[in-house]
């Protein structure tokens, strides 16, 4: 149901504040602020899912984004291009930090807000839903005093917050930590932060030279986004440094070949990378109203054929007053990479992917499939999450076995009807 606001009694701060502090409350990441052509819609989404929030009087809509322009810090006459801010104090009692862009519409200003949380990297390693082999596994790559090591995904699915959380444990009083962000989202006492600044020429690359010469023990780079930067970051990392970056891929393999098509060389990538942290987003299932359902027979063959286990029952996502549709917040679910010798040997010499491919889901690592599966058994999330967010066709375990691409093409067709079963109604 929408929220329903007094636009005539109730000031344009007021409802600006109310908005902001309400949306955090609920657990929102963004707020959506949606110019139509006879209102605004503001949207916000909780755990990685859009949803309605409120309709804006054609008339407000001005008030509210000018009010919101003014807290971030923009140029409230500029309405041709778009801007970025930041917001940061105590709105209601609250202590938020926000990010917020603009972008000019055919019906007005379209804004976004990212509400920034940091309690989970503020928790730790150990409370990012790591499976006890791969936990161990980040040990061993952090202890490593130089290399590269790099957290993948896609936009939103939680890189900042491993990043940070590593950052966390590495913080200590022997150790020089320069970042290089744009933009800073999190300010830890006791690391060196550039924020770049691409206008005046700062920009990754040219502050990663510099820093470099400011006596680093680690060194993080928000995000490797071209070819100069990934060659000085691996570089930088064969000479002493342990670098720490992010990267937009979707596993261990496609990481390594995203590196080598930014020109990197492949003996300088084979003797610096130390390991790949891939991480996917599912919504975890509320525990309070979660029951189980039988399992169908695609679904015994997927677990028997991945997991190796024999199951009758799956968790199944209900809705209550305490989650939405069943579930309340998100988990994560990883790829965890430890090069070894043989993998650098592979990657210098040039293997075909077939062959790396291969030779890197047989070195003792969990495919996201594998975790995901788990965390189904585990009940953190369900099934049709997992389904969701991983491409199975292109796992290791259903490559090689055909009797299980036919369940997963089951699989497929029967969330689709599914989900075309839930739009019609």
């Amino acid at each position: 149901m929408l929220k329903k606001y007094d636009f005539v009694r109730t000031p344009p701060v007021e409802i600006v504040n109310d908005i902001l502090s309400d949306s955090a409350k609920r657990g929102a990441s963004d707020i959506h602020f949606d110019p139509h052509e006879n209102f605004m819609l503001i949207r916000i989404r909780v755990d990685g899912d859009l949803v309605n929030y409120a309709e804006i009087p054609k008339d407000i809509q001005r008030n509210l984004i000018t009010r919101l322009k003014i807290l971030s810090g923009m140029n409230i006459t500029e309405t041709r291009l778009p801007q970025d801010g930041a917001i940061k104090g105590v709105i209601n009692g609250m202590a938020l930090d926000l990010r917020v862009s603009v972008l000019p519409l055919l019906e007005g200003e379209k804004m976004v807000i990212r509400i920034l949380d940091y309690k989970r990297s503020l928790q730790g390693i150990e409370a990012l839903g790591f499976s006890d082999s791969n936990y161990q596994k980040i040990l061993k790559m952090i202890a490593v005093p130089n290399g590269i090591i790099l957290v993948t995904g896609a936009t939103g699915s939680g890189k900042s917050t491993t990043v940070y959380s590593i950052l966390q444990r590495l913080n200590k009083e022997e150790t020089n930590i320069i970042t290089v962000e744009d933009p800073i989202e999190m300010s830890i006492e006791g690391i060196n932060q550039v924020q770049t600044n691409s206008e005046i020429g700062l920009t990754f690359a040219s502050a990663l030279r510099s820093i470099l010469r400011q006596d680093p023990n680690i060194v993080m780079l928000g995000e490797i986004r071209d070819s100069e930067t990934a060659q000085i970051a691996v570089r930088a990392s064969i000479t002493g440094h342990l670098v720490l970056s992010t990267l937009h891929t979707n596993n261990s393999l496609t990481t390594i070949e995203r590196l080598l098509d930014m020109d990197v060389e492949r003996y300088l990538l084979a003797s610096s990378l130390t390991g790949i942290v891939s991480q996917k987003l599912a919504r975890k299932l509320c525990p309070k109203c979660s029951h189980m359902r039988p399992a169908n027979d695609y679904e015994k063959k997927l677990f028997k054929g991945v997991l190796g286990v024999d199951i009758t029952e799956l968790p199944v996502a209900e809705g209550c007053d305490e989650c939405t549709n069943g579930f309340k917040g998100r988990v994560a679910v990883h790829e965890v990479l430890l090069i070894d010798q043989d993998i650098r040997d592979a990657v210098s010499n040039g293997l075909k992917k077939d062959a790396l491919r291969s030779l890197v889901y047989t070195s003792n690592v969990t495919t996201m499939l594998q975790d995901g599966l788990q965390k189904v058994l585990n009940k953190s999330t369900t099934f049709e999450e997992i389904l969701k967010i991983i491409e199975l066709d292109d796992d290791e375990h259903v490559e090689e076995n055909s009797d299980l691409k036919a369940a997963i093409t089951n699989a497929n067709i029967a969330t689709i009807n599914e989900n075309q079963t839930m739009i019609q109604q």
